[in-house]
């Protein structure tokens, strides 16, 4: 089993940065995948990035150069450096993992971006 909090979100004006963290409960050297989603306002969860053990990453479209995943495995964290951020990115920011075939998430962090 893995718990995931995560942590970072605020209040930011438009063209700011953020960075998201998420702290596993345990190692997450064995995690194969590990993503970012998000989830705004009367809209459906979508995937913001993920990251496979072996450090591959993909982006969703909207995100490309200006968001970065990345993982520390020594840390069990994964993080989100978002730049640029727009208003419409306001939304809640979730981590998940996909491990022996479970999926977890954490209860998310709210990312405000303000114009």
């Amino acid at each position: 089993q893995v718990q995931l909090v995560e942590s970072g979100g605020r209040l930011v004006q438009a063209g700011g940065s953020l960075r998201l963290s998420c702290a596993a409960s345990r190692s997450i050297f064995a995690i194969n995948i590990m993503a970012w989603y998000r989830q705004a306002p009367g809209k459906q969860r979508e995937l913001v990035a993920i990251i496979t053990s072996g450090g591959s990453t993909n982006y969703a479209d909207s995100v490309k150069g200006r968001f970065t995943i990345s993982r520390a495995n020594a840390e069990n964290s994964v993080y989100l450096q978002m730049n640029s951020l727009k208003p419409e990115e306001t939304a809640v920011y979730y981590c998940n993992a996909n491990y022996t075939l479970e999926t977890y998430w954490g209860k998310g962090t709210l990312v405000t971006v303000s114009s």
